[in-house]
């Protein structure tokens, strides 16, 4: 029998019914918090425990989470339609919404329980909270200290031409950004930290430098006031100039930086989409480890609860309702179906490295010698939590004990062939194949087109020339390719034509 199931339990739980108030969801928070951090060693940002209506978790999900965000009528577009598909039955809304920031705030429905108020402290307070301060990609990509103020000059700065400029002007910009956010982050070289808190002094001292010079780029632009045109050595020297920064894969960052038409106030403004896209996209990268992490960092912490007499069985109860659909993984051939459920397969993977820790088998201690055995479960899944993402992740830890849990194969469509083609089976070399092909679909790189600038004629008619690598000759979107064109067009004053190439 577990050790933990022979304590003796406390006299009485903390709630019975499905009311809460704060100072119970305060008594709860410290018993989850003292599990959290003394057993399972974790290691949080301080906690900002908000309690939020429907309409107001709504309004979140409308703004991609964040507590401040500048305007734009694509929020207002998403708000009405949650709305109408939460009214009509049709949507459900999030039991939490959590965001990386210090401290970490977290937003809870007031519709929820007491004992769902329990679950999502554990999995959101503590479990995101964990995987936010210690992932390496959040620590080397955000700046949590900073995100909050950060915001709240993006919104200030928006309103702010829009009073000034007008409302048309600047969507018109926003709108243009937001086409090439996806394909306007970092992905490959290291970034230098960015200090969001520090932003608004570097702002005005950029804004400074930028009014004492002027790029060599911009000196080729036709300037009728004046008649000299300027010189082959100016041009060719601007286009070394710009020449030796490409290509380039951030495509924003080119704009902003180089654009021949942008007045600083719309630079300002591609800055601010680009930098909160960076600021996601660790999140892109680490969905399936993240909801794993604090999937069984709140299936853990409730049990642990109820081993210690403090929620009693109907609480636990319907707190394991709610987490059996969360990790419900769909058949193939269920109407529902669309891909791996990340709960699923991140909680299960969890689960199975504590195992292989606690009573591997022979085939575990073949796969997996650094972990069969380990003396410590939870030091090896704080490891893991910190110094991967999804992509490395599955291919490092999908166990073939798993694999044939989900009755996984790799299907193979090709287009030279008139059937498809099952390329791995469950045995020694298929457990590889199925775990590198899985593996794959969770690299964000190769799932987002591979389109970068790569030319620009100075010493024409100034064309903007992009290049996308197609895989598996796969072309982009014939009408969302043109409409993004345009966007790009009117970003950088001059035609932009797009090349198609395939990979290698």
């Amino acid at each position: 029998m577990n050790e933990t199931l022979r304590r003796p339990r406390a006299a009485k739980p903390m709630f019975e019914g499905a009311e809460w108030d704060f100072a119970l969801m305060q008594e709860v928070y410290d018993a989850v918090k003292d599990i959290a951090l003394n057993d399972l060693g974790l290691d949080v940002f301080p906690n900002q425990i908000e309690v939020i209506s429907a309409e107001q978790m709504l309004d979140a999900y409308s703004s991609v989470g964040m507590p401040l965000m500048y305007s734009h009528w694509s929020f207002g577009k998403r708000f009405v339609r949650d709305e109408m598909l939460y009214r009509k039955g049709y949507q459900a809304l999030a039991y939490e919404i959590v965001i990386n920031s210090n401290p970490c705030i977290s937003y809870y429905m007031e519709e929820n329980s007491m004992a769902m108020q329990t679950l999502v402290l554990a999995h959101a307070a503590f479990g995101h909270n964990h995987f936010f301060k210690n992932n390496y990609l959040f620590q080397q990509w955000t700046d949590p200290n900073g995100i909050l103020d950060y915001l709240e000059f993006s919104k200030r700065y928006v309103s702010e031409c829009e009073e000034k400029y007008g409302q048309e002007a600047v969507e018109s910009v926003l709108d243009a950004a937001h086409a090439l956010q996806n394909q306007s982050v970092f992905r490959y070289r290291r970034a230098n930290k960015l200090k969001l808190s520090e932003y608004e002094a570097r702002r005005r001292t950029r804004l400074a430098n930028e009014e004492a010079s002027y790029s060599d780029l911009w000196r080729t632009v036709p300037n009728l006031s004046k008649s000299k045109e300027p010189t082959p050595a100016e041009l060719e020297a601007a286009e070394r100039s710009l020449r030796h920064r490409l290509p380039e894969e951030n495509l924003l960052y080119f704009l902003e930086k180089s654009s021949p038409i942008l007045q600083p106030w719309q630079r300002e403004l591609l800055r601010i989409v680009r930098n909160v896209s960076q600021y996601f996209y660790p999140q892109r990268q680490t969905k399936l480890m993240n909801e794993g992490c604090a999937t069984f960092v709140h299936y853990h912490i409730v049990n642990q609860m109820y081993d210690r007499g403090l929620i009693s069985e109907g609480a636990l109860l319907e707190i394991l309702h709610s987490h059996s659909n969360v990790v419900y993984q769909t058949g193939f051939d269920n109407p529902h179906h669309s891909g791996m459920n990340p709960y699923a397969l991140g909680f299960a993977m969890m689960q199975d490295i504590q195992r292989i820790c606690v009573a591997p088998t022979p085939e575990d201690r073949e796969w997996f010698p650094q972990l069969a055995g380990h003396e410590d479960w939870r030091g090896a899944l704080r490891e893991i939590w910190a110094n991967y993402r999804d992509e490395s992740f599955v291919r490092q830890f999908l166990s073939p004990h798993l694999i044939r849990k989900f009755k996984l194969f790799v299907l193979t469509d090709k287009a030279s062939e008139s059937e498809y083609a099952i390329d791995a089976i469950h045995d020694a070399e298929g457990y590889r194949r199925v775990r590198n092909a899985l593996a794959d679909s969770y690299d964000v790189a190769a799932r987002d087109p591979d389109i970068q600038i790569v030319d620009v004629d100075l010493l024409g008619d100034r064309k903007l020339i992009l290049k996308h690598r197609r895989r598996n000759r796969v072309p982009l979107a014939e009408g969302d390719r043109d409409k993004v064109m345009r966007h790009v067009k009117r970003l950088w004053g001059y035609d932009a034509i797009l090349q198609e190439e395939d990979a290698g």
